[in-house]
């Protein structure tokens, strides 16, 4: 499983089973366009029913299972937020950029965990 990251660099992509990064000449991964009815929002995705949101606030992570009708918060310890994706594949597998770093759930977004790599201007992730 690879995870494409936005940079002011170009492209990057990271092996999330070993964290190693390299540049690539792919297309760099564009933010998605959801409309959210939440404050704050700064980037929002989208998987079937399950909409992920990162807001300008603590914690950074607001999660719905019911296509917004409801919400919970997560990522109480993340920082602020740049982008967030979810695995088309997998809904609980979750990936959340703050400016530099990069952090994958693998359990819808209860735990984390940060990847070694550190970046530069991150704008968008995504799963490939």
């Amino acid at each position: 499983m690879k995870a494409r990251v936005a940079t002011s660099l170009g492209c990057v992509m990271i092996d999330l089973e070993t964290d190693e990064a390299f540049l690539v000449d792919d297309d760099p991964p564009v933010a998605d366009r959801i409309e959210v009815s939440l404050p704050l929002v700064i980037a929002a995705t989208q998987a079937g029913s399950r909409i992920v949101a990162a807001v300008d606030r603590r914690p950074p992570l607001m999660i719905s299972d019911d296509v917004g009708l409801t919400w919970r918060e997560a990522g109480g310890g993340l920082p602020v937020g740049a982008a967030v994706a979810i695995d088309p594949e997998n809904p609980d597998r979750l990936l959340f950029a703050s400016a530099t770093r990069v952090y994958l759930s693998e359990t819808g977004g209860l735990f984390w965990r940060s990847l070694e790599v550190e970046l530069i201007d991150i704008r968008a992730v995504a799963f490939s």
